[in-house]
């Protein structure tokens, strides 16, 4: 199965260079990388064009210009450009694990969205924390012994656990999250009503609910390495919420702010 990842960033280029290199360092390499890229200055496309230099498989640059947080936006244009079947998304402030494409072509089933986990890295170890250091035992266990990262029981390596499905809203984060490309074009993409902060993903996840897909998780494996940074302004949230319960009371799977545009 041919894999596209789609990495969400915006003027964060030294935490976007780790978790490209962290891209790198597969198990299982991406068939494509899609940098979706929410209107990043010049350093971005200094780190994606050296990246793309190097990697052993496609980089694309997706941009648009900056008007404010339209992540939505962005990965749907990202969405648009990709060419394989299955997509998974991924943040610039989230380092994969070394199997984590693996794990997630693993873990892909129809029917299901696969939900990933993450590791938190707190502050201060978040500026030296490397691909690297996600992929070394020792290090993690002398992180988690200091409090560094929390979560750190998904460090662990047990892919005999069962995975678990669900149609639980809580915890939804498009931060890891893995689904075929059938699926997210049946309902649309992201819903691109969704400007600032906050619920964009937990809304598409209503909707492939609505649509029937159930979601899928696993305690310890598809796991990535979330960098510490300062929250985001948050003035959008209580909007972004009355948005997201019109979806969940309405019961509909096909945003018309999506991908295709309804007029």
């Amino acid at each position: 199965m041919k894999v596209s990842v789609i990495v969400t960033t915006y003027n964060r280029p030294s935490y976007l260079k780790k978790v490209l290199e962290g891209l790198a360092f597969q198990k299982t390499l991406p068939d494509e990388v899609i940098v979706a890229d929410d209107g990043s200055g010049a350093e971005t496309e200094d780190v994606v064009r050296g990246f793309a230099e190097k990697a052993s498989f496609p980089v694309i640059h997706v941009w648009h210009e900056d008007k404010g947080r339209r992540a939505a936006k962005t990965r749907n244009e990202a969405i648009k450009k990709s060419v394989c079947g299955y997509i998974v998304i991924l943040d610039d402030d989230c380092i994969p694990d070394r199997r984590f494409v693996y794990d997630h072509i693993r873990l892909a089933e129809k029917g299901c969205f696969v939900q990933g986990k993450r590791v938190i890295v707190g502050r201060k170890a978040s500026g030296a924390f490397s691909a690297r250091d996600a992929n070394s035992l020792p290090a993690l266990l002398k992180l988690a012994a200091g409090f560094s990262i929390s979560n750190s029981h998904h460090i662990l390596r047990m892919p005999f656990f069962p995975a678990r499905r669900n149609r639980k809203l809580k915890g939804i984060m498009s931060c890891n999250m893995g689904f075929f490309r059938d699926d997210i074009f049946a309902v649309n993409g992201f819903n691109e009503a969704f400007v600032g902060w906050g619920r964009e993903d937990s809304e598409l996840g209503v909707r492939l609910f609505n649509y029937g897909i159930k979601r899928k998780e696993h305690l310890f494996r598809a796991i990535c390495y979330h960098l510490w940074h300062p929250s985001y302004p948050r003035e959008s949230l209580q909007r972004n919420d009355m948005i997201l319960e019109e979806t969940i009371k309405s019961g509909v799977y096909f945003s018309p702010y999506g991908i295709i545009k309804k007029h």
